[in-house]
């Protein structure tokens, strides 16, 4: 069973990055779930990936929520587009943070 996923979780990957440069971002979700598929099944891909958890947490954190029996998937890929908004465009030309600053005001104001 291990070995079945190994290997379905190595053609994932594959098939990720081949589509990847394809517009929009199907290579990235695609490679993401090949990622938790050997991560599941390879004890030296864990090893690997607790050695980059440590080097870099910040960039592994995402994968690492992904992969819980009840993973958070709308607050990754949201918090993922946020933080590529903020490399990409300067802080007053934000759409999606300003967008989330108006979501918490309106919760505010009816919740509280």
């Amino acid at each position: 069973m291990r070995s079945a996923m190994l290997i379905a979780g190595i053609l994932v990957i594959i098939l990720g990055v081949l589509i990847a440069p394809l517009p929009g971002p199907g290579g990235v979700p695609v490679i993401a779930l090949g990622l938790i598929l050997v991560l599941r099944s390879s004890y030296w891909a864990k090893r690997q990936f607790i050695r980059a958890q440590h080097a870099r947490p910040r960039y592994v954190y995402p994968f690492r929520r992904l992969m819980r029996k009840n993973p958070e998937i709308a607050p990754v890929f949201w918090q993922g587009a946020l933080r590529a908004e903020k490399l990409v465009l300067r802080r007053k030309r934000r759409p999606l943070a300003r967008l989330r600053r108006k979501m918490r005001r309106a919760w505010r104001r009816a919740f509280n």
